[in-house]
């Protein structure tokens, strides 16, 4: 049965809840005005007909509460709500844990009453190191539960934003002290930190890596031993702040690597860690 391509870093940014510098960054990389841009393709329908353009089957779309580097205000609530009744949208939740006062909680009740299927965890925009205690009660609920926890790793063009919360070796103790929790290093550590990521998802069987925003020609170049590591890669475009997802798809099938490596980092790693049919 054919493998099902799964984007697992979607954004939904409704123009007005971002600041201008976040809009002028992006206006290099869309073919129109910023505004109307998002406006139009800030739906589930656009969304859907981007993916079925690209190829794509299922998509993780992800709430975020990052008042002080982006503006990104879109609560997890609202994103289960843009997923409702979309099967193909599969909505995690964000916990910024200076916007509320027992994360694990908040989290808990996101899986019980509005089915989000895993969490994304921001160090370097909410400031934080993510082996700081106060976040423990968090991923316990996580590995209990079931949930993939999601990292922001490595560097960002985001104003306020502190590099030194995303280094991928923080993840060892975590991979330690929460063996069962699927950890997933999104960017896997952009920058100067790509060989940390790549050498850590190889030693230890719960640590994973994502490729958003890293262009799919040079992944050959961060990664040499991409083949190897191909169970343990996962794709995502980072729509829309690289609006690229059918060119991405595309390079990721160019790669000279076996069929089998670029199906498994397409969709066949996301689909075995969220429990998603093969097509």
């Amino acid at each position: 049965m054919p493998v099902p391509v799964i984007d697992f870093h979607i954004h939904v940014l409704p123009p007005h809840r971002l600041y201008s510098f976040v809009q002028s960054w992006m206006q290099a990389f869309v073919p129109e005005p910023v505004g109307p841009y998002l406006e139009r393709l800030s739906t589930p329908e656009a969304v859907l007909a981007m993916m079925d353009e690209a190829g794509v089957d299922y998509g993780v779309v992800l709430a975020e509460l990052s008042p002080i580097t982006a503006g990104m205000l879109i609560s997890s609530e609202e994103t289960v709500e843009f997923c409702r009744d979309n099967p193909r949208l599969i909505p995690f939740a964000n916990i910024n844990p200076y916007l509320t006062t027992d994360p694990a909680r908040d989290l808990r009740r996101y899986v019980t009453e509005y089915g989000v299927r895993g969490v994304k965890i921001l160090p370097t925009y909410h400031h934080f190191y993510p082996t700081d205690k106060f976040l423990y009660p968090l991923y316990a609920v996580a590995q209990e539960m079931g949930l993939p926890a999601m990292f922001h790793t490595g560097s960002s063009v985001f104003q306020n934003s502190r590099t030194k919360y995303g280094d991928p070796l923080l993840f060892e103790d975590l991979t330690l002290d929460f063996p069962d929790l699927v950890i997933i290093m999104s960017h896997s550590g952009r920058g100067f930190w790509t060989d940390t990521a790549a050498h850590l998802a190889r030693s230890y069987q719960n640590l994973y890596m994502e490729i958003a925003g890293l262009p799919p020609p040079s992944l050959l170049k961060y990664f040499p031993d991409l083949e190897q590591l191909a169970n343990k890669v996962i794709f995502g475009s980072d729509w829309p702040s690289q609006p690229f997802m059918k060119r991405n798809v595309k390079g990721i099938k160019d790669l000279p690597i076996s069929e089998e490596a670029k199906a498994k980092i397409l969709g066949g790693t996301a689909a075995r860690l969220l429990g998603l049919p093969m097509n």
